[in-house]
């Protein structure tokens, strides 16, 4: 071979070397580009998916407040009572049973005067006064005589003041740290900083290594830019998209690393700004290893590289396809969980509805009947019954996060199966009966009436299936409810008690059946979308079942009705002897065959002798013939 053909052969080598290498450091510094926009894309995409879901978490948790607020006002109303200890005392026990840290009257003439709790200074006097006059509540903060952070939440309120004059609005404080702990509870392993700062650039909320009150002071110090951005522009872009409630992202350098920067508005009577900031190596360093191994490849032979390269780069695709696809799943999965949350916090569970609807109606039967004192006690007992049982609804249903993390806790007592069994009777008849629905309760083969069981819990579990029945089952429809017990495997000790409740109604297909207890799980069926409901009762039926070792099944049909059976096993208590009465002969009248022919057994049961008829003249031909 000449030297012209060597010469030729090391220039072509020197060539493709050349070509190679541009190609190399063209392609790194394509796929460098590359890698960063998907960087900031799914930084963007990650950080706007948080911040929605904080954004919502803070409304219903004000929303929340402010309506226990509400509720403490409308406990202890402002003109139904003179000034009092007894009515200062009224408001301490009941903002400390929502568990307010402080509760103050804010007066006319701009003073928070303390009820209980450390004094609290007002941050923002101005606007706080400002907001409580336009709106008629304000949500501020303040601090106490330890400077510690306090969430003031204030509503309109015309009490009478000790001097004679009478109040502007109540205030109610909570520790900011509470509210810290429950936006952020879940965001530990995010890689992010989170902040809340006012339109002023003042910390309502910090990442405990910011030391500065401010944060446009904090960031005015860092002399470090990024895409010829200031420090100065920066501030100067956040404060216009603070004014305008306007959602923010940026880039910027600090001490050496690349952040980007989200911020969004909290909307809810509120003139505070959510700053999220995560650094760019959190998402970049996994991307960087496969460019490594990328040049690691190609430095060994062109072969290599071209095999090594196009391995890696299908590798990176196929990767970056299943990251966007699971965000999209988790984003998807966040935004229907918040909205069902938030859809749950805007209205009253079912749950609540029920017992309330008793109180409401026994409260107007006994405004009827105030001369009967026998009827007005009766009715005065059943509201008792009701709000004890809607008050424990209430502590569990608000709070969703105990529920779910398996803390709520049961109270055994000794309680008549019997009784228990009445007083769901009286709290759900009234609403089937406007319903004009079918209702019956078949008692049988009870082996203990007496048993050791959490009444309220097992109420709860009864009246949540009982509510979905009455919804879901249309007039003149039937619901019966079935109560039988056995001999229990676990021990003599032991009954097994079965609950069964049946109805006729509109049925449930069999995808819907298989994740019927899942939380916020609603069937997506056409026919019942103008049924109201929060899906989460029969989450918290299932959570109680199974603190009881018990079971629940559920056989659904569509068009053709429900089944759900509960298998419980309970301690025995000590059964008193039955009641057994004269032989007296009784006539049951109603147009309703089976109930006449339930009631007619329940009575031959305790010792009397019944007959029944639907036909008042064949009625009165019985009634006659006995006298005779």
């Amino acid at each position: 071979m000449g030297k012209g053909n060597i010469k030729f052969l090391l220039k072509g080598f020197g060539c493709m070397m050349v070509v190679s290498a541009v190609v190399f450091i063209t392609l790194i510094f394509y796929l460098g580009e590359k890698t960063d926009k998907s960087i900031v894309e799914i930084s963007d995409i990650y950080m706007s998916e948080m911040g929605m879901q904080i954004q919502q978490k803070f409304d219903a948790i004000i929303s929340l407040r402010m309506e226990q607020v509400e509720g403490l006002i409308s406990g202890t109303h402002p003109k139904a009572d003179e000034y009092s200890e007894e009515m200062l005392e009224d408001l301490k026990e009941k903002g400390e049973l929502r568990k307010f840290t402080y509760l103050g009257f804010y007066t006319r003439d701009g003073i928070l005067k303390t009820i209980y709790g450390e004094p609290v200074a007002i941050t923002d006097e101005e606007y706080f006064e400002q907001a409580l006059y336009k709106n008629g509540r304000v949500v501020a903060r303040g601090t106490d005589g330890e400077e510690n952070k306090i969430l003031l939440l204030g509503i309109q309120a015309d009490y009478p003041m000790e001097d004679g004059s009478s109040s502007f609005g109540l205030v109610a404080g909570i520790s900011m740290e509470y509210l810290d702990s429950v936006l952020f509870r879940n965001t530990e392993g995010a890689n992010m900083y989170f902040h809340i700062i006012d339109e002023k650039g003042k910390f309502v909320i910090r990442n405990s290594d910011v030391f500065k009150e401010n944060y446009f002071e904090r960031i005015m110090e860092k002399k470090e830019i990024y895409d010829s951005k200031t420090a100065e522009s920066y501030v100067g872009e956040l404060k216009q998209a603070i004014e305008q409630k306007k959602t923010y992202n940026t880039i910027m350098s600090a001490e050496g690393r690349r952040m980007h920067i989200h911020g969004i508005p909290l909307l809810i009577n509120s003139q505070w700004y959510l700053i999220m900031v995560m650094p760019d190596d959190v998402l970049e360093a996994p991307i960087v290893k496969l460019d490594a191994l990328r040049i690691k490849g190609m430095v060994f032979s062109l072969a290599i590289i071209v095999l090594g390269l196009t391995v890696l780069v299908i590798q990176y695709v196929r990767m970056s396809r299943r990251q966007m696809r699971e965000l999209d799943k988790a984003r998807k999965e966040a935004v229907y969980a918040n909205q069902s949350k938030s859809e749950f916090l805007s209205c009253m569970s079912h749950d609540i509805r029920t017992p309330m609807n008793a109180i409401i109606g026994m409260t107007e039967i006994a405004l009827k009947n105030r001369e009967d004192e026998d009827r007005v006690v009766d009715c005065l007992q059943k509201v008792k019954l009701s709000s004890r049982h809607l008050l424990g609804l209430i502590n569990d249903v608000l709070d969703i996060s105990k529920i779910e993390s398996g803390k709520m806790t049961l109270n055994i007592r000794e309680v008549s199966l019997r009784y228990m069994a009445d007083d769901i009777v009286n709290i759900i008849y009234p609403q089937i009966r406007s319903r004009k629905q079918h209702f019956d309760v078949f008692i049988k083969n009870i082996l203990s009436e007496s048993i050791y069981c959490d009444d309220v819990r097992l109420n709860q579990v009864l009246l949540n299936l009982l509510s979905n029945a009455l919804k879901f089952t249309p007039e003149e429809g039937r619901i019966n409810v079935y109560i039988s017990q056995e001999e229990s495997p676990v021990g003599n000790e032991y009954v097994r008690t079965h609950f069964k409740v049946e109805d006729n109604g509109m049925g449930m297909s069999k995808e819907f059946q298989e994740k019927i207890f899942d939380s916020f799980t609603r069937d997506e069926a056409a026919e019942i979308q103008h049924i109201t409901g929060t899906g989460l009762g029969m989450a918290i039926t299932k959570n109680i079942v199974d603190m009881m070792d018990g079971t629940i099944e559920v056989k659904s049909e569509l068009q053709k009705g429900s089944r759900f059976h509960i298998t419980l096993d309970f301690k025995r208590g000590a059964d008193k002897e039955a009641v057994k009465l004269p032989r007296w002969n009784v006539l049951v009248l109603d147009d309703n065959e089976d109930l006449c022919t339930v009631a007619a057994e329940n009575l031959e049961a305790i010792g009397m002798h019944a007959d029944w008829t639907p036909d008042p003249d064949k009625a009165v031909e019985m009634i006659v013939e006995k006298i005779q």
